[in-house]
């Protein structure tokens, strides 16, 4: 089973940028879908991005667009994501995860696939990012 460790969370100003890191151990991710998921108190997990295995697909949420980047580098398998502008309704848990179960074809390119919470099947624990007014 793959390991998932965020780093890279923080506080930060409005208008200010950070780097999300998550970084897999246990075996390689390189096959897998992998998403960054956040959830602010009192408020359901949210997709954020996503990025198909070979990177070719890459996914984002309405909320997001514009100003976060996802990447991936299956090599030191890690999959980052930068994120400029930020605004105090960003502020929340990150999360990283991982699809390791391969869909069909099909669904590999389709965003709405790598929105839902449950195709993923394995977690990282979080990382807390607060962006101040």
């Amino acid at each position: 089973q793959v390991q998932l460790a965020e780093s890279g969370g923080g506080l930060v100003q409005a208008g200010g940028s950070l780097r999300l890191s998550c970084a897999a151990s246990g075996r390689t991710f390189s096959r897998d879908g992998m998403g960054w998921f956040r959830q602010a108190p009192g408020k359901e997990r949210e997709f954020v991005a996503a990025i198909r295995w070979s990177g070719g697909t890459i996914c984002y949420a309405d909320s997001v667009k514009g100003r976060f980047t996802i990447a991936r580098d299956n090599a030191k398998n890690t999959v980052d994501l930068q994120m400029n502008s930020l605004k105090p309704e960003d502020t929340a848990v990150y999360y990283c995860a991982g699809d390791s179960v391969n869909p069909r074809l099909s669904l590999s390119y389709d965003c709405n696939y790598y929105a839902e919470v449950s195709i993923y099947d394995y977690w990282g624990q979080g990382t807390q990012v607060t962006v101040s007014s």
